[in-house]
């Protein structure tokens, strides 16, 4: 069962990701895995909108 629920707009994935990495998670496996998805679903709606994930800043840009 996850315990963080993600919304589906690409536009407002972005800002509660980022300040899930940003405040909460180390890195975006953990985020992933409590959202109850894979990282690669996360990172292809955000590529949808022109975002990539950045391991060194841990945040997408």
């Amino acid at each position: 069962m996850s315990s963080l629920q993600l919304p589906n707009d690409p536009a407002m994935l972005l800002s509660v990701v980022n300040m899930q990495l940003r405040d909460k998670e180390p890195n975006l496996a953990m985020l992933a895995g409590k959202a109850g998805m894979t990282e690669e679903e996360i990172k292809e709606k955000l590529a949808s909108i022109g975002y990539e994930y950045d391991e060194k800043t841990n945040t997408f840009i």
